[in-house]
């Protein structure tokens, strides 16, 4: 616990200025974040015998967030390119004596998919009129939902939920995680729209808070998928003793697009 605190600690004194600042400041530290986390995805692949682009997939993913934040309507062209873009590197590799070049070209549409096209909307949540509050609601809900799914499964944990992907997690924490969730969403909700600009009902919030609960933990999986795939403990060493930075965002990827729709789709 104390080094998940640690690394919470440091992720947060990173982080949190530029989510508060917004703008130029906030797609600077969205961009080092994803693109750090890119590089480790592409380390993962070639662990896993893949061999992704790394100029291509670490450049196309910031390109697509800065498209994002700058120019929202052509990043759907920043990534439709990058994917021929991607055919046609691999293409050459085949023709040098990659055999693997297909699957190679899958890893690399994979980690501009992953961590660009949906890592985005992290941007987009908080562009979003009245998105820094948004962002305070969906991010907080994750983190302290991961917190509550922790110490009840590291305790009570019995019934083991993913024994392949994940052996240490449980369906005793699983739902201690969803749970949390619904009460902090609920939370986060009353307390927005008394003291701040947002006008969501408590009952709302307590739903969505419940929704990211048992969601977001498929993008732990995710991860973890991806990590017993190329035989690694952590993503990478980015925080020393504490995994690297795909380790830590792993579940606000899936946070911010459920977060963004629930947005648009139910609560304006």
């Amino acid at each position: 616990m104390r080094r998940r605190a640690v690394t919470s600690v440091l992720i947060v004194t990173l982080g949190l200025p530029g989510l508060i600042i917004g703008g130029p400041v906030y797609f600077l530290a969205v961009a080092i974040f994803l693109g750090i986390a890119a590089w480790e995805y592409v380390d993962m692949a070639h662990s896993s015998g893949c061999r992704a682009s790394r100029p291509l997939v670490v450049g196309g993913v910031v390109a697509i967030i800065a498209t994002r934040a700058f120019f929202s309507a052509q990043s759907i062209v920043i990534f439709t390119f990058s994917i021929l873009l991607a055919m046609g590197l691999h293409l050459v590799e085949y023709e040098r004596g990659r055999d693997n070049a297909t699957f190679d070209f899958f890893a690399s549409v994979g980690g501009l998919a992953y961590m660009g096209w949906v890592g985005a909307y992290l941007i987009d949540l908080r562009t979003m009129p009245d998105g820094l509050w948004w962002s305070m609601l969906v991010l907080p809900v994750v983190w302290l939902g991961d917190t509550g799914a922790y110490l009840m499964g590291s305790r009570y944990g019995t019934h083991k939920m993913t024994p392949r992907l994940s052996p240490k997690k449980t369906w005793e924490g699983f739902w201690a995680g969803a749970i949390t969730g619904a009460l902090m969403g609920g939370f986060f909700a009353f307390a927005y729209s008394q003291w701040g600009p947002l006008h969501l009902p408590v009952w709302e919030g307590a739903l969505f808070g419940f929704m990211i609960g048992i969601l977001t933990p498929l993008g732990d999986l995710g991860e973890s998928m991806f990590k017993r795939q190329a035989g690694m403990k952590d993503s990478g060493n980015f925080f020393p003793g504490h995994g690297g930075v795909f380790d830590r965002i792993d579940s606000w990827l899936w946070a911010a697009v459920l977060g963004y729709y629930f947005i648009v789709w139910f609560a304006r």
